[in-house]
């Protein structure tokens, strides 16, 4: 581990203010690396108090420590500090033979895309961008929904560690009190002539604190946290790769259905250039949406974009 991980962590555990002196016994360091391990934290983001004759405090922000999420995750972790996106890093640890499972990780991403290949909003401290590489090797037929399972296991870990009445926007987003805080892209790459699907890339990008939005998404996009977090990005990711990998697919889907955030809706989309409408009735046991359009005739969409009337 890093000096200034070491020092972050012993100011995270501690919670108020800690003596140079104090960190430099404690952790077996020249108080001139404790200053410079201050300083790296801050140009990381972090804000810390400095007081004379009480030490150093976090006040603000936390860090990312890679070697400790792959331990207590038992898989490797990439971490990539200046990520164009961590999809793109993924592919390349495909190209580079990377072990899978794997999880590529980033502070921040400088091309970050979602679904159709639209950009979307990436802050520079305060959110959570990763992406999880599978080699399933399985028959296209018997391709699970990655994008579902990893929706349910956000909002899962969620509420477990927040309380909070998180839901989901069929089929990929994460909504609280009505703006969006998360979304899933899932990626697979297959062989047409095995009909198999060599490998998935499971894509998440989490508001988690940023500072502000662009004014074009200030009324849609919103925080998991508002205010001052109450854990750190690095509880939150690792709560959702253990629930993604430990609970089981009922559970998951189960979870994904009751909190759906269209279920009982009115909803439009659009097929063959056509807008249709009607009552989102359910969710199928493979992550379908079923829908009454307003002629009684049932629509089931496996995949698209959905709007809410009523928003």
């Amino acid at each position: 581990m890093k000096t200034y991980e070491k020092i972050y962590y012993s100011l995270l555990e501690k919670g108020d203010y800690l003596s140079g002196e104090d960190l430099a016994s404690q952790l077996n360091l020249s108080r001139t690396s404790i200053w410079k391990g201050i300083q790296t934290l801050e140009k990381k983001g972090l804000v810390i108090d400095s007081a004379r004759h009480l030490g150093y405090k976090l006040i603000e922000g936390d860090l990312l420590v890679p070697s400790q999420l792959s331990q207590d995750l038992d898989m490797p972790v990439f971490f990539h500090e200046e990520s164009q996106s961590t999809q793109m890093d993924a592919k390349m640890g495909i190209d580079h033979n990377h072990p899978s499972p794997a999880l590529y990780l980033a502070p921040h991403q400088q091309a970050a895309k979602g679904r159709y290949g639209k950009p979307f909003f990436a802050s520079k401290t305060g959110g959570i961008y990763m992406s999880l590489h599978l080699a399933p090797h399985v028959a296209l037929t018997a391709f699970k929904p990655y994008t579902i399972l990893m929706a349910a296991a956000i909002v899962k870990t969620m509420q477990e560690l927040t309380q909070l009445p998180v839901q989901i926007k069929w089929v990929n987003d994460i909504y609280l009190n009505g703006k969006k805080i998360a979304g899933v892209l899932t990626e697979a790459i297959s062989s047409m002539e095995a009909q198999t699907v060599t490998d998935v890339i499971i894509g998440v990008g989490i508001n988690f604190h940023l500072p502000g939005f662009p004014k074009e998404l200030a009324g849609k996009a919103g925080n998991l946290f508002e205010e001052n977090p109450k854990l750190t990005r690095q509880e939150l990711i690792r709560g959702v790769w253990k629930n993604f990998f430990e609970t089981s697919e009922d559970e998951l889907m189960a979870i994904y259905k009751e909190n759906s955030l269209v279920l009982g809706k009115q909803v439009s989309f659009v097929r063959q250039e056509k807008v249709y409408s009607g009552l989102a009735i359910r969710i199928t046991d493979v992550g379908h949406l079923v829908v009454k359009l307003e002629d009684g005739q049932e629509k089931t969409l496996n995949s698209g974009e959905i709007s809410l009337s009523s928003w």
